[in-house]
């Protein structure tokens, strides 16, 4: 891979939604601690921790993905970081009750969403092709 190949407009507008979903979302960890802990699943022992943990680790994703040289290992970070949250949307799903403002339809589209985010991630972070 050339380090001067330059990015298509597509992966280009991939990495800004990647960028802003999880900058934003990692903000939401410290400006919201207490809205998040209510979806951390049971059988995590410290859901304060969990959601400033995930939220640093957001940041850090985001800010990664910027800089070539870590784009990469921050795109798979941030994939993995997806995966591992999965159960707390499956937990706001659950629970949908307890979070009336937010309409049922969207609780049950964030899981094909992620699926959708995924491949989003890996893609606008592969390392871009040789012409």
């Amino acid at each position: 891979m050339n380090p001067t190949t330059p990015l298509s407009p597509g992966r280009k507008a991939g990495l800004g939604f990647v960028f802003l979903w999880f900058f934003l979302g990692g903000i939401a960890h410290f400006a919201f601690t207490e809205a998040e802990m209510r979806i951390v699943p049971a059988w995590i022992p410290w859901p304060r921790e969990a959601v400033l943990v995930t939220g640093v680790l957001e940041l850090l994703g985001a800010i990664g993905i910027l800089w070539r040289p870590t784009r990469r290992s921050a795109g798979w970070g941030l994939a993995l970081l997806t995966l591992a949250v999965t159960p707390a949307n499956i937990v706001m799903l659950h629970n949908a009750a307890d979070f009336p403002a937010v309409p049922y339809w969207l609780l049950v589209a964030r899981l094909p969403f992620q699926v959708a985010l995924l491949a989003l991630i890996v893609w606008s972070t592969a390392p871009p092709r040789r012409r």
